[in-house]
């Protein structure tokens, strides 16, 4: 059939018109395997970020919906195509971690083309139901909360550790199996520690408690040595007292009185110690009080710090009991010679003095969580088998002290080995958080000082004491 001039030129501009409205809805639609926020990218923050990146948290935006997570779409591709985010340092190739935190390679692959794709939101349809996060920036909803006294921090000078006594809220016998240390002002909190102690009447509430450490202009400690530490708490010199909302400070010749070790711990990247998961708890007697340690820095700014202790509870005992080694007075008179901790200016692989742990009888490590300042490069723990086979059983070869995480494990470990702890430091300019490379650095605990403390934790039976457990020399 013919088809004249003037029809044949209609049916090519049909078609052509056609043609780009096919095209044009191609070009519009979403490929069939193009990644989305709601069904690819949410699950993922959900998993691995939402801890950190929601309202009141560390993170500096928040990954629970699409409005708040797309500005930020970019600078969340180079944090995860670099590894840095989520924060996560153990070498992969010694042990595998149940909190391990880490993105896999195909979720980052997966983040990376969502960004890539024009991170496109998606259809609502496809997320999965929220996580239900307790309010007041709790990540687990508490059975019980405690508020420490608010406290004043100035916006420059050296605040040294402080103890504080307040009474523990169980008037019963009580089984905790969680605890969350959240800092009202996490900028100045440098860490908190607490455990619980049997009431003496003769100390005091609500008085902060203090050694007094005499420093050069620098801040450093005049005296380079293990006792001038903030753990030698059985030392003679003059202590301080300062009565909670007062500014008068008293002074005496002597040791001081209040004292507490590193059961529990806040510290920059660790808010939560949850025993739930292993059955396992601490006993806390009634009327107990809660000794506290508090280490302040000034930033520049001042600011007043209203921390909160939330605790889940029981009634019912739990099958296995938490005893937690690293209270640094053991460790700095008893299994490390921190005397000898001095790291040259400018030395940017010096080792520390090491740590070691003996240990008497088959028991179960379940954490690692080492603890070093803005020097510290590395740390490794060596399990050192009876029969002289050695195992490393925590690499961290990129330690970063604003993420002091704890690494969980299920580590059997026979009677008769020692776990060998080195840490490893960087004083060169190198070092991003280093304040000043021509210093030297000796053992102390302000953050322009060093430490390398080696904490671990154990579960062991109702029966068992912790002397039963470790020998420490």
């Amino acid at each position: 059939m013919l088809t004249s001039p003037k029809r044949k030129s209609r049916l090519i501009v049909a078609v052509t018109i056609v043609g780009l409205a096919l095209g044009a809805a191609a070009w519009g639609a979403e490929p069939t395997d193009s990644k989305t926020f709601y069904k690819d990218v949410l699950p993922l923050a959900q998993k691995h970020c939402q801890v950190c990146h929601r309202p009141g948290q560390i993170g500096p935006f928040s990954l629970l919906d699409y409005p708040t997570a797309r500005p930020w779409a970019e600078a969340i591709k180079n944090a995860v195509s670099t590894r840095r985010m989520p924060p996560w340092f153990a070498n992969p190739q010694y042990k595998h971690f149940s909190n391990d935190r880490s993105l896999s390679q195909a979720e980052i692959d997966t983040i990376v083309a969502w960004v890539d794709g024009g991170a496109v939101a998606g259809d609502p349809k496809d997320a999965p139901p929220p996580v239900p996060w307790p309010a007041g920036g709790w990540t687990v909803q508490p059975d019980v909360t405690v508020d420490l006294p608010p406290y004043p921090v100035p916006a420059t000078g050296v605040i040294e550790w402080q103890t504080i006594l307040i009474p523990a809220p169980f008037k019963e016998d009580t089984w905790v199996t969680s605890v969350q240390v959240l800092p009202g002002a996490p900028a100045v909190v440098h860490h908190m520690c607490f455990e619980f102690q049997k009431h003496n009447p003769a100390l005091p509430y609500n008085v902060y408690e203090w050694m007094e450490v005499p420093r050069d202009d620098d801040g450093v400690a005049l005296a380079h040595h293990a006792s001038m530490a903030p753990s030698a708490r059985g030392i003679e010199g003059w202590v301080l007292r300062r009565p909670v909302g007062s500014t008068e400070v008293t002074r005496f010749k002597g040791r001081q009185t209040i004292r507490g070790n590193s059961q529990f711990c806040y510290l920059p990247g660790l808010t939560l110690e949850d025993y739930r998961p292993v059955n396992a708890g601490v006993l806390v007697p009634a009327g107990s009080d809660i000794a506290m340690g508090l280490h302040y820095t000034t930033t520049g700014v001042a600011a007043v710090d209203r921390t909160k202790i939330g605790f889940t509870t029981t009634k019912t005992p739990p099958a296995r009991k938490v005893i937690s080694l690293g209270d640094e007075d053991e460790i700095s008179s008893r299994i490390q010679d921190n005397s000898k901790l001095a790291i040259p200016p400018y030395e940017a692989n010096y080792l520390g003095p090491p740590a070691d742990i003996t240990f008497k009888k088959d028991t179960e490590l379940v954490w690692f969580r080492p603890h070093g300042h803005v020097r510290a490069k590395s740390v490794r723990y060596t399990l050192i088998h009876p029969d002289g086979r050695e195992e490393v059983v925590l690499d961290v070869p990129r330690y970063d002290s604003n993420w002091q995480l704890t690494y969980h494990t299920s580590l059997l470990i026979p009677k008769g080995a020692r776990m060998h702890v080195q840490f490893m430091y960087d004083n060169s300019p190198a070092n991003r958080n280093n304040p000043d490379a021509s210093k030297w650095v000796y053992y102390g605990g302000q953050s322009w000082d060093e430490m390398g403390t080696p904490n671990m934790g154990f579960l062991v039976d109702q029966n068992t004491k912790r002397e039963d457990i470790i020998d420490e020399r």
